[in-house]
């Protein structure tokens, strides 16, 4: 059921056209998993771009582009607005992407930043990402916007994506699992020893609050709330995505109509669609009935 606050006022329209939501793979499926919580009347078109992951090493203006098609691409799905829900091409594309085209779209840092910024009480916050994100440095003023006396820290960890998806795999169980609310993954003990590898210079600065700063991360919490410790809070900005999701339907007077039965569309660039439906299902910890693969056509660099 909706919140109080993200309830339509009376007498306003309506709009029962999907939600776009896309990553470059499965990690996005985390904010679609939280979209799905907070607006359960609201359709949602998913695009996964698995056959051109991981963004995180390529240049931010190849990413750029990989943004804009995506958007046109679920545009002919006539969805209503869109949440681009990875980080680095959040960083690479967003302004872009809101310059370009007539429907809302958001993106994933500026909420994870805000909530870093209201979550830190000794003002010292980590971030984790991709080599991409950090590279824009686009938490770390995102964060100093909203408080200039914040100490951001940032560490590239961009083995993490490789981990939650091979963690993904190696789990794979029977459909139950998919029902239990959270996303299974299998943690190897060498993936124990990345994280230290990663985190423990982050501990050592005495930060109290982690953005995980990649769609991906969330379905490491155990493993990477484990290494820093409960003193640190882990921030993922899928709720907060959500929460800016409804506030912006309920300003446009866009809310699906009560009681609308919501449809849930997946589409996935990647050769192997069965997989995506096996493995995305664990992520979003429900079945997906249906995986559809596209082909976008490729980018010529002018």
């Amino acid at each position: 059921m909706l919140s109080a606050q993200d309830r339509p006022l009376v007498g306003e329209g309506y709009d029962n056209r999907p939600i776009g939501v896309f990553d470059s793979g499965y990690g996005g499926l985390t904010v679609a998993r939280e979209l799905q919580r907070r607006l359960p009347e609201e359709s949602i078109v998913y695009f996964g771009d698995s056959a051109r992951c991981p963004y995180g090493p390529r240049d931010q203006a190849e990413v750029d582009r990989f943004v804009q098609q995506i958007c046109t691409w679920l545009l002919g799905q006539d969805v209503k607005m869109i949440v681009i829900a990875c980080n680095t091409a959040t960083a690479a594309g967003l302004s872009h992407a809101q310059r370009v085209f007539d429907v809302p779209v958001v993106g994933v840092v500026e909420p994870g930043a805000r909530a870093a910024a209201h979550t830190t009480i000794n003002r010292r916050v980590g971030v984790i990402a991709t080599k991409g994100t950090v590279d824009s440095n686009a938490y770390s003023e995102a964060i100093r916007h909203i408080d200039a006396g914040i100490t951001v820290f940032s560490t590239a960890t961009p083995r993490f994506v490789e981990i939650a998806e091979m963690g993904l795999k190696l789990a794979d169980g029977p459909i139950e699992d998919y029902l239990s609310g959270a996303a299974k993954v299998y943690i190897r003990p060498e993936f124990e020893e990345i994280a230290r590898e990663y985190l423990e210079p982050l501990r050592r600065c005495e930060i109290d609050t982690l953005v995980l700063g990649c769609t991906h991360y969330p379905l490491l919490k155990a493993l990477i709330g484990g290494v820093v410790g409960r003193p640190v809070t882990l921030v993922s900005s899928a709720e907060e995505t959500a929460r800016d999701v409804a506030h912006i339907l309920r300003r446009r007077r866009s809310f699906a109509e009560p009681g609308n039965v919501p449809a849930a569309a997946f589409f996935t660039t990647g050769a192997d669609t069965a997989e995506f439906r096996r493995f995305g299902g664990r992520v979003l910890s429900r079945p997906m009935d249906v995986v559809e693969h596209v082909d976008l056509p490729e980018l010529v660099v002018s």
